[in-house]
């Protein structure tokens, strides 16, 4: 039983679901929304928020701890770009708008995407 266990599996072992959420935030960050289903976008958000908040107080510890996670590049442009619009928002970076099914499987589709 997974008690007191929290976030979703994703149908995947946990080296595979921690660089399937990289991946994800590393295109919601350079490209300011993605298409993806609602399980994944809901946990997307848990992370990406938590990368934005760490991003916020732009620090070399900062900065070293985000580049464990993501590219240089996408490090440069989140520290840079993306964190400084959210200085006084005290979270709640993402929108998550919901779509309909997919065709093929049915599985629901959202936008996540970053607020302005």
């Amino acid at each position: 039983m997974r008690k007191l266990n929290k976030g979703r599996i994703l149908s995947r072992p946990k080296n595979q679901r921690e660089a399937l959420l990289k991946t994800l935030a590393t295109s919601l960050f350079l490209g300011g929304k993605i298409k993806t289903t609602e399980a994944k976008a809901k946990e997307l958000r848990v992370v990406a928020e938590k990368f934005i908040t760490r991003a916020k107080d732009n620090t070399v510890s900062n900065r070293r701890l985000l580049a464990k996670s993501l590219s240089s590049f996408t490090v440069k442009k989140l520290v840079d770009e993306i964190a400084p619009t959210f200085k006084d928002r005290q979270g709640g970076y993402t929108r998550i708008m919901k779509l309909g099914p997919r065709k093929s499987d049915g599985a629901r589709m959202t936008i996540i995407e970053l607020v302005k």
